[in-house]
This record gives C-alpha cells, structure tokens and sequence, in this order.
C-alpha cells in the first residue's frame, strides 16, 4: 500500500523526551543523521542533539522546522478519556 514511510498509529506525547525520543525513531526510520536534519531543517547539530534528549527549552519554530523535515506534523486533540 502507498502513504507516507512513516505511517504509523498516532502516539501520544506528554513530554519532552517522548517527542525527542519520537522524532529519532522517525529520523532512524528515514535513515538520516542528527547532521542530516539540521542542514535540511537550517538550524545547529546541537539543536538536534538536545530536541532527540529530551531537552525543555528548545525553540518551537526550530522544533516545526525539524517536523517538516521529517514530513511529520503536530496534532493537538482533547485527551481520550478511558
């Protein structure tokens, strides 16, 4: 079946380590370098480094630069209640 290559169930992120732990398996699946996405996403290694470490102070527009990159989007939803 065609799609994306990273079509996959949504996963909820409730930290930042969740989304920098995320976008690294994305970057893996892509298999890119932490230097490919900041060259493509115009912005520091170290930026990248500290967003896959879970860091709580990175830059939101670098971290939707880095989303584009890697064909991703942000979804914001009412949590499901169980």
């Amino acid at each position: 079946m065609g799609g994306h290559p990273l079509s996959t169930p949504s996963t909820p992120v409730h930290s930042a380590l969740d989304l920098g732990l995320l976008l690294k398996h994305f970057r893996g699946t892509l298999d890119l370098t932490q230097a490919d996405i900041s060259g493509l996403a115009n912005t520091g290694n170290r930026f990248v480094i500290e967003l896959e470490r879970g860091k709580e102070t990175v830059q939101l527009n670098k971290v939707f630069d880095v989303l584009e990159v890697l064909g991703l989007e942000m979804v914001i939803q009412p949590k499901r209640s169980f």
